[in-house]
């Protein structure tokens, strides 16, 4: 067993076995169909990186059984799952139940759940990108709802011998803590939420769940219950809802990613030690490949990261391993496996091959 746990999060699209995401790409192939069809924009920009395995339907238990052995011979050992709900049902579910656990060797590497309750958007439209995007589904759930989730992670996930846990709790992440608050109605409802989630999974023979905050800029509203106090800052808001341990989802979240890779991840380094005195629970440093969403445009968008390449990329994991050692805390999370049309993936392209997985593997494979 290796010492450190490398989760790297997967962003479901690249399948056309959900329906209702033929409203975003109609071709039949998910968002394939953004990556597939790049033009010179009018500035002369080409975003050009082609995937290296081709456009395989992620949603396919073969091809999830090549990308787990590619992944585990590298070092990667748990994949975070990007997981959705809208209009009262889930969304993009296919590459986790159809592909991921229906791969024979899935339980070679373990598994979560972080739940990307942010609103959708027309933003996955490359046709209508370029205009105000329009809400298709909102994110916000009721407390029915929430419950109705609830236990759909615990009967389907949770319980899995390969889900991930800490501490014997399965772990689940909360993407846009602003949503979860408004859905809910307050803070002192989501608390009570979150604490129905842990006695539900007790209930399933589980210690509890561990309920892990996705941090973005550090910034809250003064948000408060609806009779409750307000909660001073995000560590307090974090403290007062019960959660367990902080990770981000992306570099881009954290400082301005419109520079020299390496310049920006001195920052990031920075921040990581910030977050951890901040926060009374653990914090799980996470490295980001790189930035540069221009494939979601038909306009340039003047926001890309430089010189990210694999080389760099593994001095920032180096980076986080010697945070973790000096910490003690072993998981770090990876964006991502496969955000291609936000240029931040590990799997393999024809611009540097299996690069940032061999950098991935030069720092933890070994271990």
């Amino acid at each position: 067993m290796q010492k450190y746990d490398i989760a790297a999060y997967i962003w479901p699209s690249y399948t056309g076995d959900e329906p209702r995401s033929h409203i975003f790409w109609p071709e039949g192939i998910g968002e394939w169909q953004t990556v597939r069809n790049q033009a010179v924009k009018e500035n002369g920009y080409l975003w050009n990186r082609k995937p290296l395995w081709g456009f395989e339907n992620e949603a396919d238990p073969k091809v999830m059984e090549k990308q787990i052995e590619a992944a585990v011979k590298h070092g990667v050992n748990v994949f975070i799952y990007d997981w959705y709900w809208y209009d009262d049902r889930p969304f993009l579910e296919n590459c986790l139940n159809d592909g991921f656990l229906k791969a024979e060797n899935n339980t070679d590497m373990r598994f979560y759940i972080m739940w990307a309750n942010h609103d959708a958007t027309t933003l996955w439209d490359m046709r209508l990108s370029d205009r105000d995007h329009t809400v298709v589904w909102k994110g916000a759930v009721t407390q029915e709802q929430f419950e109705r989730i609830g236990k759909r992670w615990i009967d389907r996930y949770f319980t899995k011998e390969n889900y991930y846990k800490i501490d014997g709790r399965p772990v689940v992440s909360i993407y846009d803590i602003h949503n979860l608050i408004t859905g809910l109605g307050g803070v002192e409802n989501t608390k009570k939420a979150l604490l129905w989630l842990d006695e539900e999974t007790k209930k399933a023979g589980l210690p509890g769940v561990h309920v892990q905050f996705i941090r973005w800029d550090g910034h809250i509203g003064n948000y408060s219950g609806v009779d409750g106090k307000p909660v001073k800052n995000e560590s307090a808001l974090v403290k007062e809802l019960g959660f367990h341990s902080v990770t981000n989802y992306q570099f881009v979240h954290m400082t301005d990613m419109n520079r020299d890779y390496l310049e920006a991840a001195e920052d990031v380094k920075k921040l990581w030690e910030k977050i951890g005195r901040e926060y009374d629970v653990p914090y799980y440093p996470n490295v980001s490949v790189g930035w540069d969403n221009n494939p979601r445009f038909r306009n340039y968008i003047d926001c890309i990261a430089k010189n990210n390449t694999p080389e760099n990329f593994k001095k920032c994991l180096l980076d986080a391993k010697a945070y973790c050692d000096r910490t003690g805390v072993k998981l770090i999370t990876v964006n991502s496996w496969n955000e291609w049309t936000e240029t931040s993936y590990l799997e393999p392209d024809d611009l540097y091959g299996y690069g940032y997985l061999e950098a991935v593997r030069d720092v933890f494979g070994k271990e």
